[in-house]
């Protein structure tokens, strides 16, 4: 019988974000090795408007398919400090009780389903908890001493507690607290859309080098605190070239007037929101990532492997206890520099910018280390394995293929992960 896995998150793409992204690719990459796969999770959209910023906003239920995840988005009224009110929620998952799944996997931080699973009692109907720990809470504290008491509880409960990365283990209190059960899953993607770029893609990439010449540095996230984007605007003021934004989010207006400030408003391209063809085609026309994370809230940087696989060397920072820096290793794939620090931003980048064979070179690395450490079959095929020791089952040996017909027999032999069966 194929594992039954319900996977627990906060949002759901087209929802933008790094757990977002990660539980559409690992329960797509799961279906594909043959797991019965659902996800519950809140609905973003309202009427096309995302509503993920908003405090008081109405988003319906929404059943769908994708590619053979089933996907319930439960609808919300309002969200307070990052928990969300769905009335719903209760129903979905009474009906995952009932139904039965292996193993309720369930993304952290999330206050929302941490709440209604409390209120809905034991979590044995259920099936074996298993919880990956995207991050620490560190900057709300308001909702940390109302949140760490659930975290604590549900932790203590859960069979296996999944880190991003081994480095992140060590800093965090709440993955010291559970021992041995914390374990090291790192993010994974599908890279196809950036190892085999479409025809849209590519004419964005040459509309960018077209409008915004070169060099052209790219950060690609919600612009919030911890992405430490006030450290990207002060560090152009000694940079050459553009720097482009993709994305959005509550800091905009403030990094706005901080570029006006230090001059350099007229060579920050904000772009808000792109497709998932545009968004491949500015990591092809970038120079280079720009990822200057300053806080542990940044716990792996999944933007920082789209890069990789595009072949795009990343600047990133190296944030204590935390996997920004695993992603992309100094001198591999990129270069790394200490947070908060504008001179070395623009140092770097001043150096890449000037020497081709060294963006060439790390070009070429960031690749392979993105096929061997984060494509999604690695990925998809550690987590059967972590799901069938929490089971007690044996590990069984796989032949299948991804639903694009790669088979992944002989990167997973070379790399020694385990091929399994769900």
């Amino acid at each position: 019988m194929p594992l039954r896995i319900c996977h627990l998150g906060k949002f759901y793409p087209p929802a933008r974000g790094g757990i977002e992204s990660h539980t559409q690719t690992l329960a797509r990459a799961q279906v594909a090795l043959g797991a019965d796969v659902r996800v519950v999770c809140v609905n973003h959209d309202m009427g096309g408007i995302d509503a993920t910023w908003r405090v008081i906003a109405s988003t319906p239920t929404v059943e769908e398919v994708d590619q053979g995840v089933r996907v319930t988005r439960v609808g919300r009224h309002a969200s307070f400090s990052r928990f969300d009110v769905c009335p719903s929620l209760f129903s979905a998952l009474w009906r995952v009780r009932r139904e039965g799944v292996d193993i309720l996997h369930l993304h952290a931080p999330n206050p929302t389903m941490f709440s209604a699973l409390s209120l809905l009692g034991s979590l044995r109907p259920f099936g074996t908890l298993v919880v990956t720990h995207h991050a620490d809470v560190v900057k709300q504290r308001v909702l940390l001493k109302a949140y760490r008491p659930v975290e604590s509880f549900f932790y203590g409960r859960a069979a296996l507690v999944l880190s991003t990365s081994e480095d992140y283990i060590g800093g965090s209190e709440a993955l010291l607290r559970v021992g041995a059960k914390a374990k090291a899953l790192p993010l994974g993607i599908d890279r196809t859309p950036f190892v085999e770029p479409t025809p849209k893609a590519r004419a964005f990439a040459e509309k960018l080098r077209s409008e915004h010449g070169a060099p052209l540095w790219l950060s690609v996230g919600r612009v919030i605190y911890y992405k430490g984007l006030n450290v990207a605007v002060d560090a152009l003021s000694d940079a050459p070239g553009k720097l482009l934004i993709v994305g959005s989010g509550p800091m905009e207006n403030e990094l706005r007037q901080r570029a006006e400030r230090r001059g350099v408003a007229d060579r920050i391209v904000w772009a808000g929101r792109l497709d998932d063809e545009e968004l491949v085609g500015a990591y092809l026309a970038a120079t280079a990532l720009w990822f200057p994370s300053n806080g542990r809230g940044e716990g792996f940087g999944l933007t920082q492997v789209e890069a990789m696989a595009s072949g795009l060397p990343v600047i990133n920072t190296h944030v204590p206890h935390s996997g920004v820096a695993y992603v992309s290793r100094d001198g591999v794939s990129g270069i790394t520099i200490p947070m908060n620090d504008p001179a070395a931003l623009a140092a770097a980048s001043r150096r890449l910018a000037g020497d081709a064979d060294l963006r060439r070179q790390l070009g070429e690395r960031a690749r392979e280390r993105a096929a061997a450490e984060f494509d999604e079959r690695v990925m998809a095929s550690r987590s059967l394995a972590y799901y069938r020791e929490a089971l007690g089952r044996p590990v069984e040996p796989s032949t299948k293929t991804t639903p694009r017909g790669r088979s992944s027999d002989t990167r997973e032999e070379a790399l020694g992960s385990p091929k399994l069966s769900a």
